[in-house]
């Protein structure tokens, strides 16, 4: 096993250190104006600077860190399987953005605290490290703050990257700064990879990478008020529910026109629209959730313009539309709506979820669709039940990766715990 303090600083990251001692005459400024614009939490924005932090659980830690909701919400899954294989184990997970804590906060797995990454100055770093001193790093899919890296190699404690996804553009980027990544992946003591585009392009920073495919298929059932939804399930018992989640602007109007279409057949149809940012629906029509407003018979569309309930909504609907996949957000998540039993419709753009959706299409578990007129077909075709057990049978057969994955991770805490 290569040992993170034998890290290399070359140029590039010796260069970076240097200038993170100049984060924090930014810090506070920053997060306070990021604070009135609704981007921090209101009360633990400190943790950002590596204060107010959570108690430390006692024994082993494992800590996990991704960027933001979608990306925390997937490893919920890994995190159970390491949980069950080490009932000892207590896991952090660590994210940047304010709407990922409190998604998390209604689906965390057992033995799991969340907290925000501190910005990746030495003061910030030192005391969150010092404080959690975790006995193995996990970096998930792309999100690396080089002075952490190098603070942990400095610490001998083990890092390992995964479910790695570095699309072409995102490659063109790395590649600039070569020799920066070419050390954080030396520090790294397993790196894994979503697909073997992200592994050609990580071997060619230097990176000694293995395919084991997303984490997303492996996530446990979405959370949602199980009183709410037999409620709803009651309400919407005659109509025919479809969804269109995590919606942007394209998704919407796409989704609206193919439901006028779709009321001509079935006059009793429900449109779920699922803002991906619940402000952007400001402008829409429609009951909203978010003012406690639940549709009518007469009504056939229902905003649901709120965080965190995207458990309810792909449980209330036959069908769901994922979003971004019409314009340049290239995708969101289908394995979510799918494991709820879901039919899985999507747009052609699917570049950030490219072997997601490629698995889907492989076990004719999704329908790609470009047009309105092409998701009212497919809405009325009586094949999406049959989509919808396809894609159940691909959750399975994906799982087994980050089965193997969670075992690996565990030999490596393993190896370093007796080393």
């Amino acid at each position: 096993m290569t040992f993170p303090a034998d890290m290399h600083r070359g140029f590039a990251l010796r260069s970076y250190l240097a200038a993170s001692y100049l984060i924090p005459l930014l810090a506070k400024p920053m997060l306070r104006r990021r604070l009135k614009r609704g981007k921090e939490h209101p009360t633990r924005w400190p943790e950002k600077l590596g204060r107010n932090l959570a108690p430390r659980p006692d024994g082993a830690l494992i800590w996990l860190h991704a960027v933001g909701l979608g990306e925390v919400l997937s490893l919920r899954g890994l995190i159970e399987r390491l949980g069950q294989a080490r009932p000892d184990l207590s896991f952090l997970v660590t994210s940047t953005t304010s709407t990922s804590a409190e998604v998390f906060a209604k689906n965390a797995p057992p033995r799991t605290l969340h907290q925000f990454l501190p910005l990746d100055a030495p003061a910030f770093r030192r005391r969150f490290l010092d404080h959690f001193n975790p006995d193995l790093c996990i970096w998930v899919e792309q999100d690396l703050w080089p002075g952490m890296v190098s603070d942990l190699a400095a610490r001998r404690i083990p890092q390992c990257m995964v479910a790695a996804r570095m699309n072409a553009t995102s490659f063109r980027s790395h590649e600039k700064a070569a020799s920066l990544y070419r050390d954080l992946y030396g520090a790294m003591t397993m790196i894994t990879a979503q697909d073997a585009d992200t592994a050609t392009h990580l071997a060619k920073l230097g990176a000694k990478v293995k395919v084991t495919g997303s984490l997303k298929p492996a996530a446990p059932l979405l959370f949602c008020d199980m009183t709410e939804l037999s409620a709803l399930r009651r309400r919407f018992a005659e109509r025919t529910v479809w969804a269109v989640a995590p919606a942007h602007a394209e998704d919407i109007a796409l989704a609206r026109a193919a439901h006028m279409r779709l009321c001509e057949a079935d006059p009793s149809a429900l449109l779920i629209i699922a803002p991906r940012i619940p402000q952007d629906a400001t402008t829409q029509s429609g009951p909203r959730r978010s003012k406690g407003e639940v549709p009518t018979p007469e009504d056939a569309v229902w905003l649901c313009d709120t965080y965190g309930d995207l458990g309810l909504i792909y449980r209330l609907a036959q069908t769901a539309l994922i979003g971004g996949t019409f314009n340049e957000v290239e995708g969101h998540n289908p394995w979510e709506a799918a494991a709820l039993g879901c039919a899985i419709l999507h747009g052609p753009r699917v570049a950030n979820f490219k072997s997601d959706y490629a698995q889907l299409a492989q076990a004719s578990g999704a329908m790609q669709v470009a047009t309105a007129g092409d998701i009212t077909t497919a809405l009325l075709s009586g094949d999406l039940p049959e989509t919808a057990k396809n894609a159940s049978k691909a959750i399975k057969s994906a799982s087994a990766q980050t089965d193997a994955l969670a075992a690996d991770l565990l030999a490596v805490f393993e190896r370093t715990a007796t080393s």
